[in-house]
């Protein structure tokens, strides 16, 4: 059993991420586990509920024996890294807070691992998949629904969650969507009338009422569509395509920014449009090899 104090600290941290950093609920949801499931074990390791003293003085046999333990239980390198992260976040604040020294975790070294970059559509097995969606229903809103989901994902370049979220209000679909990201970040993104219009066919069709706090996008009984439908029309889709697995709705994200940066888009433009902090995951999600990315520098860069 973990202590009251570690749990209160452990709570109070996760309250911070959330006001402090606007951190997702997701987020939050898998910070929680992962330092859960550290402090579980340095109780059960230690004997017993270990107060914040004691988890001051965690030593480097102690991290390398959770580390053992984690990939013993089959979680692999990516899912321990992340364990990890999370773990060395907590141990920053609350060694801030409680003044000890945190060397030995923070000093310990993330498993390495081989990331798997995105791999997107090509042009016309994105158009294919657009055009393939609607074939996936015999019941005709539904079909005009899985086609709108599908233009709305790639022709804005949008997180599924950020699709599904979409509520009445924002039908008919303006020129450009205001869209609150991952840690509560907001963006605009610009809609192509491909997508205004497919949108538009959609709610003509569909025989539920909608609301301006209800979802745009919904399941067939009326209520908030699914994620998990939306992976399985892709499934679908890309089975009779003979596409390979990997093409999933978030990969058609990835084929938006490649596509953008293929005809000419600015890398940093593309960045806002996806909503990245960072400039290198830009870089990640698009499939433009290192020659085509020295072509865009050497456009942009003033010579000397």
């Amino acid at each position: 059993m973990i202590s009251p104090a570690a749990s209160g600290a452990l709570a109070h941290w996760l309250d911070q991420q959330r006001a402090l950093h606007g951190a997702a609920e997701n987020t939050i949801t898998a910070y929680c586990a992962d330092v859960t499931g550290f402090l579980a074990f340095i109780t059960q390791h230690k004997g017993g509920p270990q107060g914040l003293g004691a988890l001051a003085e965690i030593t480097t046999s102690d991290m390398r024996a959770w580390m053992a333990h984690t990939r013993g239980d089959d979680v692999g390198p990516r899912s321990l890294a992340r364990k990890l992260s999370a773990v060395k976040s907590f141990y920053r604040w609350l060694a801030e807070r409680e003044g000890f020294e945190p060397t030995a975790v923070l000093a310990t070294r993330s498993p390495k691992f081989q990331r798997k970059l995105p791999r997107p559509l090509s042009v016309e097995a994105a158009r294919n998949v657009i055009d393939t969606a609607e074939f996936q229903s015999l019941t005709p809103w539904i079909a005009a629904r899985d086609q709108a989901v599908i233009t709305v994902l790639y022709g804005c370049g949008l997180r599924i969650s950020e699709a599904l979220s979409l509520t009445g209000a924002d039908a008919p679909l303006p020129p450009s969507l205001r869209i609150i990201g991952k840690g509560g970040k907001e963006r605009m993104v610009p809609v192509l009338p491909a997508a205004q219009q497919a949108v538009a066919e959609y709610t003509r069709a569909c025989p539920h009422p909608f609301e301006a706090d209800g979802p745009l996008f919904m399941g067939a009984r009326g209520g908030k569509l699914a994620p998990r439908t939306v992976q399985k029309l892709m499934e679908q889709v890309r089975g009779q395509l003979g596409l390979p697995a990997t093409a999933t709705p978030h990969a058609l994200r990835h084929s938006f920014a490649t596509h953008l940066l293929n005809a000419g888009g600015d890398l940093r433009a593309i960045q806002e449009l996806l909503g990245h902090a960072s400039l290198s995951t830009t870089q990640a999600y698009t499939g433009v090899d290192t020659a085509r990315l020295m072509e865009v520098y050497a456009r942009a860069h003033p010579k000397a």
